[in-house]
């Protein structure tokens, strides 16, 4: 597949130069842009456009039609990956000699026993890397940076959620790129690639920036004091960590779609799962280590964190000219803040209630729970949103959606009914509860945390678990396609948004359930210590 420009006289309405119309406004503009097959010459060739071979070179078509103000010649983000033939038909309109591949029309099929034996392990490995990252918050909650900078434990939902709003993202935006083709082509392929990492590495950069910023914002006003070698500790650490761990998760995430490309795997089943496996590992472990290496230079050397940060905001020019080199990573580059941005935001405010909870000693074993329930609820609800959004691009153009999606939403309808949507959010919620006691299982033979696990507090902690798990599948069958409808990709859209929801409804629900546990007497404070 090649990005071509067609240019025709303004006003054409699929007249004698056969040209597919625009699927935003129902007639062709004067310029657009569309995804073609890399033999779309031969294939006017045969037809009866009356445009040369000759004309067809490196895949642009020279046409007397310019661009005006008022074209709509930028494509859509949800454009760029749409299946080639997408685009070629329109409300049964289609160019003579131009057929399109049906290959690219069908979407895979699978049963709901595939679906859940594909997704399973991925799961597992993604729960046991939250495991993991509780255990290891747990751990260096007590340690002197934490201690006595406790404005990090704000940074930790937002460092965490870059999971979500990064390594999901570009899962989900490069599973679906290879579901509808556009990672065939070996150049194409790398350029989408490399162009989507350099992309993650900017918005990483920036979004740990303002997510220390926030934490700062945040921890201080309450208080009524701000630290200045406090401030640029919670700099230099977000920086650090968010652009490395971007970089490290970025690689295993490419490694995994390609393989499960080669392999005949759906990776929108596998991809955001694993892209969690170590992710949370990871992020939290590098906190940890730089934030308590320069908590350690903090008063004999106190240009240390002011050299880190700049040093790694420094190499933000050179990834955005790289993201510059693929057309889908370039939209974004420009119009994909909104989501990270906004969901950065929304993280925070979930670390701040698990700073202010941690601060009543009672409940300290929260913490072990926290990027537990946080992280499975958003694996599961990513990979609800990277599947619904595969079946937009493949059954609807953009800013239109399928005819059983145009009601009035009524969240029941998510669950109800036997369409994959509806089999994929079964599957997901049924996994919510086993998967739950599993990693409870392994957190008490561990003997990490600060709870005995008593049927009581089980049977709350899951009641927790569920309800956050179907709110956010809910959210995700409504905020899916009411982003298609307004042209955005809801693969870059929609996963930032619902992940850092369910950071915010994971934590909140869990401190009132610890709450609630204490408020009835089932209280246990010395597990682990």
């Amino acid at each position: 597949m090649i990005l071509t420009r067609l240019s025709v006289p303004s006003g054409d309405y699929m007249n004698s130069s056969n040209l597919p119309l625009n699927p935003r406004s129902g007639h062709l503009a004067p310029s657009l842009y569309i995804m073609v097959p890399v033999d779309y010459g031969k294939l006017l060739e045969e037809g009866e456009s009356g445009t040369s071979a000759d004309s067809y070179r490196n895949g642009i078509f020279a046409g007397s039609g310019g661009l005006s103000d008022d074209d709509e010649a930028c494509p859509l983000e949800s454009e760029l990956l749409l299946p080639a033939a997408a685009l070629f038909v329109e409300e049964g309109h289609q160019a003579r000699g131009a057929e399109p591949p049906k290959a690219a029309l069908k979407m895979p099929r699978e049963s709901a026993l595939a679906m859940a034996l594909q997704i399973l392990l991925p799961f597992l490995l993604a729960g046991f890397g939250t495991v993991s990252a509780g255990m290891v918050l747990d751990v260096v909650q007590h340690w002197e940076a934490f201690q006595n900078v406790t404005e990090i434990f704000i940074l930790v939902p937002a460092l965490l959620g870059l999971k979500g709003n990064l390594e999901m993202t570009l899962a989900s935006r490069l599973s679906t790129a290879v579901n509808v083709g556009k990672m065939d082509s070996p150049t194409e392929k790398w350029n989408l690639i490399v162009g989507n990492l350099a992309l993650k590495q900017v918005q990483a950069t920036v979004v740990g920036f303002l997510a220390a910023m926030a934490a700062t914002a945040l921890g201080s006003i309450p208080e009524g004091k701000f630290q200045m070698g406090h401030a640029l500790l919670l700099c230099s650490s977000s920086v650090a960590t968010a652009f490395i761990s971007s970089l490290l998760q970025g690689g295993i995430m490419v490694g995994v779609i390609v393989g499960s490309k080669k392999k005949g795997i759906n990776p929108d089943n596998v991809a955001t799962p694993i892209a969690a496996s170590f992710g949370d590992l990871i992020t939290l472990t590098i906190l940890a280590w730089v934030s308590q290496g320069l908590y350690s230079c903090l008063d004999s050397q106190p240009y240390v964190s002011s050299l880190v940060c700049a040093s790694f905001l420094s190499l933000t020019p050179v990834c955005i000219l790289v993201s510059c080199w693929h057309p889908a990573s370039h939209s974004l580059l420009f119009s994909g803040w909104e989501p990270v941005i906004s969901s950065m935001v929304i993280s925070s405010f979930g670390g701040l209630i698990l700073d202010k909870t941690l601060s009543n000693p009672n409940l300290a074993g929260i913490v072990v729970y926290t990027p537990v329930i946080n992280g499975i609820g958003g694996n599961l609800v990513a990979i609800q949103s990277s599947r619904i959004s595969t079946y937009l691009h493949f059954h609807s153009t953009p800013e239109e959606v399928p005819a059983e999606a145009q009601v009035c939403y009524q969240p029941c309808l998510t669950f109800c009914g036997t369409g994959p949507n509806h089999r994929s959010a079964q599957v997901l919620l049924l996994l919510v509860i086993p998967g739950h006691v599993v990693f409870l299982y392994v957190i008490s033979l561990m003997k990490s945390g600060h709870t005995t696990l008593t049927p009581v507090f089980v049977a709350v902690y899951l009641a927790a678990a569920q309800l956050q798990v179907i709110t956010l599948l809910c959210v995700a069958d409504w905020l899916v396609h009411c982003m298609w409808r307004k042209g955005k990709d809801p693969d870059s859209f929609s996963i930032p948004y619902l992940t850092s929801l369910g950071d915010l409804l994971g934590t909140g629900l869990l401190a009132l359930a610890f709450h609630f546990l204490w408020a009835i007497g089932d209280r246990d404070g010395d597990v682990g210590d």
